[in-house]
């Protein structure tokens, strides 16, 4: 083979493994944190060099596809929103990003067909079965966030049996369904009086109130409204000019 037909196929494979291994990621048959075949193992099942495999995998690690860890290999990334203002954060990493002891409590659950008003969180159709779960995380021993949550059933079936007891519910849903779309509402309200109850706050109160959606090639996954003490938070985005 002549040394320029010899780099097209190289790039052509190179190609072939970019889109076989980002279709295994979309199609969530990697869910994130799935560790990525080693390098060599990729060579041998593609009959190729390692050098075009690093190829691939920096082109899947450029897309935010992927993340390569020192001496671990290479995982599927947890998914990113770049278009929102907020990205979809780990509770957790927020509280002990404060110096401060994080856990949560699952207050209420519920099993039951979606309501015409939960449209407005989750969309799907009336008599959709949902799971509705109602979930206070704490920063130290004070309320940090009251988090009220819709996920379809139809998407993640596994969520029905799902005790919730390791991960609260966002962190599960981020480390086992992959999502392809978001949507954030951000809003400063007033506490109703339940909000103030679970956040020990003054009813009326500001608060800080998140609304996010998720779906998975066009399926809804989950909707949820974020509810922080007002006084404890801010948003802070940086920005690049583009173009």
């Amino acid at each position: 083979m002549k040394p320029q037909e010899t780099e097209r196929a190289a790039g052509s494979l190179h190609q072939r493994i970019v889109a076989d291994l980002e279709s295994r990621i979309l199609s969530g048959q990697w869910p994130p944190g799935h560790r990525i075949p080693f390098e060599v193992e990729l060579s041998a099942a593609y009959g190729c060099s390692r050098m075009t495999v690093n190829k691939a995998l920096g082109r899947l690690v450029d897309a935010g596809l992927i993340e390569r860890r020192r001496k671990a290999g290479s995982f599927v990334a947890r998914p990113r929103s770049q278009a929102a203002v907020l990205d979809i954060h780990d509770i957790r990493a927020e509280v002990t990003a404060r110096g401060a002891a994080y856990r949560f409590e699952i207050v209420a659950r519920a099993r039951r067909a979606a309501t015409p008003a939960d449209r407005l969180r989750i969309d799907v159709p009336a008599g959709a079965p949902l799971i509705a779960l109602r979930t206070l995380h704490y920063a130290d021993d004070r309320p940090f966030c009251s988090e009220d949550r819709l996920i379809s059933l139809a998407a993640v079936p596994e969520a029905g049996a799902e005790p919730f007891d390791a991960l609260p519910p966002g962190a599960w849903l981020v480390a086992r369904v992959p999502w392809t779309q978001a949507e954030h509402s951000i809003a400063a309200r007033a506490a109703t009086k339940e909000q103030a109850a679970r956040l020990d706050i003054a009813p009326g109160a500001p608060c800080l109130v998140v609304e996010r959606r998720t779906w998975r090639a066009g399926e809804p996954v989950t909707g949820v409204e974020l509810a922080y003490p007002g006084a404890l938070h801010r948003l802070v985005a940086r920005f690049a000019p583009t173009g």
